[in-house]
This record gives structure tokens, sequence and C-alpha cells, in this order.
């Protein structure tokens, strides 16, 4: 099989995603880590694609947009864990919860990880930590990152007619419990894409207070506790 090369950010909810993908269909793949002022690191693109991460190249592909890497691997890898699920209806609402997730969760979640000054120093420390952009990159993430990461919480809000980060974030997650009522997963018993945009965007939150708050609804934890096994389960060894 040919290699698969993911480009990615560590604090890129897009791309926890894809990353929630490859290795819930147990795809070995390799990480390359983008530093997100100058993005030097990424491969040529197709004239069309942005310049951000996700990016994701295999073979002679070079596939970019979350959304559109998660169609690809169930499309390429089709003996692997399916995420479109064969069920219309639950196929309907398993797109409607990815397409919510990308439009108000992942919108919602730089709020509580940069909103405070404490949180936002959290982040550049996370992000100079996963980086290997060498002293004084990391210097200067640890330094100013904080800053601007303060700031891009701030026009969030504002953009969303926000004010309150955490709260917006817990109608978020009041909005997921009601999808998945009382069921494994959110289309039922089977892990769909939507369970994998949901897990994903959390898992960007991990390092942070706002991912304990969540994991503080039962119901929520579970079904997160099931993703990661079954996660844990299937991630290729080598």
């Amino acid at each position: 099989m040919a290699a698969l090369t993911l480009y990615q950010f560590a604090l890129c909810p897009f791309c926890h995603k894809v990353r929630a993908g490859l290795e819930l269909k147990g795809l070995a793949y390799r990480a390359v880590e983008v530093n997100p002022m100058t993005k030097k690191e990424l491969p040529p693109l197709p004239a069309d694609a942005p310049k951000k991460v996700p990016v994701l190249q295999h073979a002679s592909e070079t596939i970019f947009d979350s959304t559109t890497i998660l169609a690809y691997l169930d499309t390429a890898f089709p003996d692997t864990l399916p995420f479109t699920p064969a069920d219309p209806a639950a196929r309907v609402t398993s797109t409607a919860i990815e397409e919510w997730v990308d439009a108000e969760l992942i919108a919602a979640l730089p709020t509580v990880i940069y909103g405070t000054w404490r949180e936002a120093i959290t982040a550049a420390q996370v992000t100079a930590r996963s980086s290997n952009f060498g002293f004084f990159h990391n210097v200067s993430v640890r330094a100013g990152g904080s800053l601007i990461m303060h700031q891009i919480s701030k026009r969030i809000l504002k953009k969303h007619g926000k004010t309150d980060g955490h709260a917006w974030v817990e109608a978020c997650m009041d909005r997921f419990e009601t999808w998945l009522a009382d069921q494994a997963f959110v289309t039922g018993s089977t892990v769909s894409l939507g369970d994998v945009a949901v897990h994903g965007a959390l898992t960007c939150v991990a390092a942070f207070p706002i991912h304990a708050e969540i994991m503080r609804r039962p119901r929520v934890a579970a079904w997160d506790a099931r993703m990661a096994s079954l996660r844990t389960a299937n991630r290729a060894t080598s």
C-alpha cells in the first residue's frame, strides 16, 4: 500500500478529525507538523487548494479539506471501517452532524482554549512543545502566540454573536447529546462520519480543562470511551 502522509498543525481540530479517521480505519501514516506562520512544510498543492492544513498525500493524490479527506479514505480503503452509513436516513444524520461540527463546534472550541490569558498561554505552550521548528521559533510562539490566540478567540466570539465561549461549548454539547440519545453512536450501533468528526474535534482540546468539563457528562464520556477504545484497537502499529 502506498504511504500516507498527513500535513497537520497540533491545535487544528480539522487535522484531529483526519487523524481520528486514519486511526479508526487502522491506516498507518506519517504526520508532518506544519509551521502555522510560514507553512513551508506543505507539499505542492492543487491550484484550487487553500494553503491550509490538513493535507493528505497518498501515492500521486494530494487531498485537502477534512471532509474531502475522510470521504476519500472511505473510497480508497473500502476494506476498512466504513464511515458512511448504508441506511439513507442515518447517512443524512451523519452528514448533518459532520457539517455542524465544522460550522459550529470547531468554531466554538478555540474560544475556550484561547479565551482567557491562562488558556491562551497553555495553547501556545502546547504548540511550541509539538513543533520541531527550532529553539527561536518555539520561543517566539511561547512569547507572542498567546497574544495572537487570545485575539483570535475574541474575533470568533464577535463573528458568531457570542459573549461566553464556555456557554457556547455547553450548548454545543447539549445538541450533541440530543443526537446521541441512548445510542452507542450517533446513528445507532456503528461508528459513522458524525462520530469521527465530534471525537476528532474533542481530542483537539484534550490538554485543556474544557475537555474534563465536557467529560463530566456521563453519556458523552461513555461514548468518547467507546470511540477511544475502538481507535486504540484499530490503530496501525507500523
